[in-house]
């Protein structure tokens, strides 16, 4: 009799134990934080990568309490509808140019204005400076929690009709272009045909000659494998794009302050290290289009800006004019630094 009480009460030690361990099993289990991270690139795209690399160093530094998963090439939507679910909640994170994020924040693509900047690291200093306190804020209140600033990249022209020297190049091509408005009417304004063709379609439009032309950065041209179905690159470099990594406000609150200080760092420990990839390869891509046997070409970019005054008047309008004053006011002071 003794030893079956004794076995009885070890059996119910036995299962106490067991029944503690799964709930602290389960508790540790709902704490981790899963992310869904949502991009426009594929796997193979610098961008992506950087994106892995951020998701494997928060889940080592928060110790699995953090998880991010990537869904490349539009898995999750089009680049508006990834922002629109964002700032609704039902998206927890992803990466967007400044001008798929101006139906939530209208300042958000005063950086694509045409022509404002002179190079890659005169844009850096803008974009890190005041500029990026001045959107916080402004981000915050639609929803979105401005992270770092990525790269995209300068844009860049091409076509399958003629090389591109001058503005009246342009004249009757049709070019594609992203929904965003900077851009529709600067191309527009330069005579140009515009159309809108969601990404994962453009390489066949190009292919099928739905349309003669598309812009973007160096690489997104390259890594798409644009120079299959063209055969003129012109280097217009006619507005800027950088990546933001933007979080919802909903999904932020679930976060302490030790893993919001861990995301903030890794994004732009990330954001650094796409910068440098895509700046470094730029020079180099232009080689692979010539050996591709496109023709490249440099035009003076003067006459261009020149061409498009009535495409700012109506970007400053659209944007409003106290937001472009702002940060044309970033562009200068950061010019002479």
């Amino acid at each position: 009799m003794k030893s079956r009480r004794i076995l009885r009460v070890v059996c119910v030690m036995f299962v106490a134990a067991f029944l503690l361990c799964q709930l602290g099993w389960s508790a540790a289990e709902a704490q981790v934080i899963q992310m869904r991270v949502a991009l426009h690139i594929d796997e193979k795209h610098p961008v992506y990568l950087g994106a892995k690399e951020m998701a494997a160093k928060v889940e080592e530094r928060t110790k699995g309490q953090v998880k991010m998963t990537l869904y490349p090439n539009n898995a999750l939507g089009s680049p508006p509808e990834m922002a629109e679910q964002v700032a609704l909640g039902t998206l927890d994170m992803s990466l967007n140019t400044q001008g798929q994020l101006e139906n939530h924040v209208k300042a958000s693509a005063t950086p694509q204005i045409p022509f404002i900047f002179d190079d890659y690291e005169h844009a850096h200093r803008t974009m890190d400076g005041p500029a990026m306190q001045w959107f916080m804020p402004q981000f915050e209140k639609a929803g979105l929690i401005y992270l770092a600033n990525w790269e995209w990249g300068f844009r860049n022209l091409t076509n399958s009709k003629r090389p591109v020297t001058k503005p009246e190049d342009l004249k009757g091509l049709k070019i594609r272009v992203p929904p965003e408005f900077h851009l529709q009417a600067l191309f527009e304004s330069l005579g140009a045909v515009v159309t809108q063709i969601a990404w994962p379609e453009v390489y066949m439009a190009l292919a099928q000659n739905v349309v003669d032309g598309q812009e973007n950065p160096l690489n997104a041209i390259y890594y798409a494998k644009f120079y299959e179905v063209q055969k003129h690159v012109a280097l217009t470099r006619h507005a800027y794009s950088c990546l933001i990594p933007v979080v919802s406000t909903k999904t932020w609150a679930k976060l302490n302050a030790e893993q919001k200080q861990i995301l903030r760092e890794e994004a732009k420990r990330s954001g650094d290290w796409v910068r440098k990839a895509l700046n470094d390869e730029e020079s180099d891509l232009i080689g692979k289009f010539e050996k591709a046997g496109l023709q490249v070409t440099r035009p003076d970019l003067k006459p261009f800006r020149a061409a498009i005054g009535s495409a700012n008047e109506k970007i400053y309008k659209r944007y409003g004019e106290d937001n472009v004053k702002t940060f044309l006011k970033f562009v200068e002071d950061a010019r002479k630094k």
